[in-house]
Parts: C-alpha cells; structure tokens; sequence
C-alpha cells in the first residue's frame, strides 16, 4: 500500500514544532477554523509536490517571527520506506530530496508520490476562467507523464520568449524574423505533442468523470464534457501564420494551447449558467475523483486523497455517496477535514469505515 506514515513539521505556518502519526487508512482532521487543518493537509501535498496546493510562496509558508521552515515526511510505496524532507533555509534557499538524495530539479520528483486535493477553493474549476481548467487538466496529467511536465515547462518558455519579441516590435519597429521563425517552430512542435497528450487524456478521463457525476448525483442529471482547442480548426502553425498580425498588434500570441478549455454542458445546457451549489460540488467532486482514478488506474496504486472542509452545501446523500467512494471503494490512504468533528465521525461510523480522529485545538 501507497501511504504516509507520519509527518514532522518546523516553523511550517501555524505549526511551530510537530509530528504526527497516520497508523489507518482514513485520517480525520477536526478542529475549529484557524487550527491547522488546512496546514497539515498542505504539509503533505507540498511533499507530493514541492511546493504549496495553494499557491503561497515559501516565504508565506514560514510561522511569523521565524526565518525558514523544514517538512519531513515517511511514506511506504511497494514495500519500501521514503523519507522525504522539504527545507526552506534562512536566505531562502529551498531543498527537496528523497531519502537524502537532495533534487537538481524539483520537477523530477512530480508523479512519484501521487497526491489528489479537493479544498473549497476549486470550485473555480467550474465557476472561473479557463486557466483553472487547463492547470487542472496539467497537474494530472503531468503525475502520469514527466515528458508532458518537461514539454509544459518549455512551451511556457517559449511562449514568453515569442511574446517579448511582440513587445520588442511594438518598441522598435523591428523583429528579428530568424529568431521568431525559430521559436515559433519550436512553439508549434510542444504545442503539438501537448494538443495530443490532452486530448488523449480527456478521452480516457471524460467517461469516468460523467460515471461519477451519476453516481454522486443519484443519476438525476445528464453531464457532457468538452475539449476545446484552437487546434481543432487546423494546425497550429497555419493559426500562427493567420494571427501574425494580431498578436504584433497585441505583443502577444492569441492563438495555442495556453488557451485550450473544458466545457461542461448538463441537460446539453451550460451547467454553471443553471447548476446549484450542490450540483457545482457534486461536479466538482466528481473531476477530482476521476483525476484520483486515472492516476490509480496508470501506476495501480490509489494516489493518498486530501479532503478539504468538503461537506458544507452537501446533501446527506451526496455527501453519504461521496465517502462511500472515498472510503469503501477506493482502498487508499484519505484524509478528512471538517469543523464538525460529531457529523464526520457519525458518517465514518455509519459506513463502518476504520479511521482515526486527530482534534486540533
């Protein structure tokens, strides 16, 4: 089994020094706002992943009053033990290693321990603009592919370079022509093996998400998910060449794949335009835990799921359904938070599922 055993943490936000132990499959976290139970949750992710779910800087991650933090944790995978440590160092330097092998490029360690979040923030992913959905569609992508990872950072790259050539036209009235055609080409190769990297994924992730949606849902609502991309209208360099003189217009590159998007439809409508808050979490649900699938299903071992305050605007049977799959069916390592500790444990007993409460004060 694909856990973690225990988590120590120094200076790492409102923890100033502590360690705590995960002996079950499922970890209940209760505690009033402000305890640390989004904290703890993160320590583990930034562990997974080298940095915060959340988006706050290493500096944002320090208690106040302190100059560096330090998160140590020991996880089991095939019969091995890891320990993984994440230092943040008074000048702000940052290490990451893997049982005291320290990382060249934290990208490297992307995928090798399997991690799914689902905090209250993601709704986003519904309700918000496209790059929520593209950076959803990315992160999960890249735990399965580290050469989808490396192709992702490049693009990035090159599409900053190619827009700072715009931006030098716009200034001088010259480009170099030689540099563009090159960076182009190189924009056009990445943004090619990215387009099918994607669109192969969502053809294996959309039948599990709409499967899920029906299951948490009680099978009430019809959902449809779709891909778009400007490179269904015809090859990305073709689109370049068209929108040359618009992007120099703009000093920026208006057509690729940093503007692909997912569409969800529900009874063949736009579903944020109609859905309710418990159909926006059911949905929501629904995505994280088909990411969840997909990645069990590519390294045949469930990935440890970080359950954030998940249960407000749930219904009792959407929310009875949801840790049934998360609890019963999926035989991995989760994690729970909730303020109520009396309601989850009330659930967690309900399904007779083994767990263990960790109180915040």
């Amino acid at each position: 089994m694909y856990k973690i055993d225990n988590i120590s943490l120094v200076s790492f936000r409102n923890y100033l020094q502590d360690n705590f132990s995960f002996p079950r499959a499922v970890t209940a976290l209760c505690g009033n706002n402000g305890a640390g139970k989004t904290n703890l949750l993160d320590a583990i992710y930034y562990l997974c992943f080298t940095k915060s779910y959340f988006g706050k800087t290493d500096a944002q991650n320090v208690t106040q009053g302190k100059a560096g933090f330090r998160i140590n944790g020991q996880f089991s995978l095939k019969d091995q033990t890891y320990n993984i440590v994440a230092v943040v160092r008074e000048n702000g330097k940052k290490e990451f290693g893997v049982n005291n092998e320290l990382y060249n490029r934290f990208a490297a360690h992307i995928g090798k321990f399997p991690c799914v979040m689902i905090a209250p923030d993601d709704i986003a992913i519904i309700t918000e603009g496209s790059e929520d959905r593209r950076k959803f569609m990315d992160y999960t992508i890249s735990q399965i592919s580290s050469s989808y990872l490396q192709t992702l950072i490049d693009y990035n790259k090159l599409l900053q370079q190619r827009n700072s050539l715009l931006k030098q036209w716009a200034e001088n009235n010259t480009i170099d022509e030689s540099l563009m055609e090159i960076i182009t080409g190189q924009l056009v190769s990445a943004g090619n093996a990215i387009f099918q990297s994607r669109k192969a994924f969502l053809d294996e992730f959309k039948p599990v998400a709409v499967g899920l949606y029906q299951f948490i849902s009680g099978g009430r609502e019809a959902l449809d998910i779709r891909y778009q991309s400007h490179l269904f209208n015809g090859t990305f360099d073709q689109q370049l060449k068209a929108t040359r003189s618009k992007d120099m217009v703009l000093q920026r590159t208006t057509c690729g794949i940093h503007k692909d998007d997912l569409e969800f439809r529900m009874n063949n409508e736009m579903f944020k335009s109609i859905a309710s808050q418990g159909q926006r979490k059911s949905l929501l649900f629904a995505l994280k835990l088909a990411e969840f699938e997909i990645l069990f299903r590519h390294n045949l071992f469930p990935p440890i799921l970080l359950l954030d305050d998940i249960f407000e605007k749930l219904d009792e049977h959407r929310m009875k359904q949801l840790l049934f799959k998360v609890g019963v069916e999926n035989k991995g390592q989760v994690f729970i938070t909730d303020t109520h500790c009396s309601r989850l444990e009330e659930a967690l007993n309900t399904l007779s599922i083994e767990h263990t409460i960790i109180n915040l004060p």
